[in-house]
């Protein structure tokens, strides 16, 4: 098992992220935004750059944190968006040493909602496509229990990677979405097991039927219970924060303190390794 987390949380620049990670201790990295604009979108030219900072530093990245069939393309947007998105970042994520990318499997659209069936057979469709690009590419789509056909209920995202029925379609576990989508996040975990590559560690604890993000461990999304089960089990993937507490992207919510960023960040990833200490004594 390693440490990671996606890293716009910490800061906006590649400097603060890679400062983050080592005054944590940790080699890996999930890359989203860098300077507010998303890994797969930035210019070759920046991309250089980050590369060579990363290099340097001696950082490795865990997994690109693609817009991929996300909460801002539902299932009316033009499929080819996320075609040449996957186009994009494949080169990039092989020059990265980077196995996995994160995706979802389309939002129905609130203003035009297709029928449940077609919203089903499309999005299945759109991640088969996807899926086979990935497939080619070398690499493997991470599919989030977030937004999206898929992320509605653990019996969806099952059904969703055995429609596609590619070993480049995986699942990433996030512990604080079943949380926000009135979800129990230990069966949910139970149930897509067998898919799981790889996990975001966010917690939530409803009030009064909204969410609170609060530190792992203290919301309800038994992460102290799945992280023990998970190194019970020999999991050997990786462990990446997603902490919301300062930065919350789908929702654009960012606090204006870089300070404040980068310090609930850290203890956010100091919190974790203490759960795992205290789970995998």
């Amino acid at each position: 098992m390693f440490y990671s987390g996606i890293s716009d949380e910490s800061g906006q620049t590649i400097d603060t992220q890679i400062r983050a990670h080592q005054e944590l201790g940790w080699n890996h990295m999930e890359l989203r935004l860098v300077d507010g604009e998303n890994i797969t979108a930035i210019s070759d030219a920046k991309l250089d750059e980050v590369y060579e900072k990363l290099a340097a530093a001696g950082m490795q990245v865990s997994c690109f944190g693609s817009a991929i069939a996300n909460w801002a393309r539902p299932i009316t947007c033009d499929p080819q968006i996320d075609i040449d998105d996957l186009k994009r970042a494949i080169p990039r994520m092989h020059r990265f040493n980077c196995p996995f990318i994160r995706v979802m499997s389309y939002p129905n659209d609130p203003n035009h909602p297709l029928p449940e069936r077609e919203w089903r057979n499309e999005a299945i469709r759109r991640m088969g496509v996807l899926a086979d690009m990935a497939e080619d590419g070398g690499i493997i789509l991470a599919h989030e229990n977030c937004s999206g056909w898929g992320g509605q209920s653990a019996e969806n995202s099952n059904i969703l990677l055995a429609e596609v029925d590619s070993p480049a379609l995986q699942v990433v576990f996030d512990t604080g979405n079943p949380v926000s989508y009135g979800q129990n996040a230990w069966e949910y975990y139970q149930a897509v097991y067998d898919s799981i590559v790889y996990v975001h560690i966010k917690d939530i604890r409803k009030v009064n039927g909204e969410d609170h993000y609060v530190y792992c461990g203290e919301g309800d999304g038994c992460v102290r219970e799945i992280v023990g089960d998970l190194l019970a089990n020999g999991y050997d993937g990786g462990l990446s924060i997603e902490p919301h507490l300062a930065a919350i992207i789908h929702t654009g919510e960012r606090t204006t303190s870089e300070d404040k960023l980068y310090s609930t960040y850290t203890e956010y990833g100091r919190r974790l390794m203490q759960i795992v200490e205290e789970v995998n004594p």
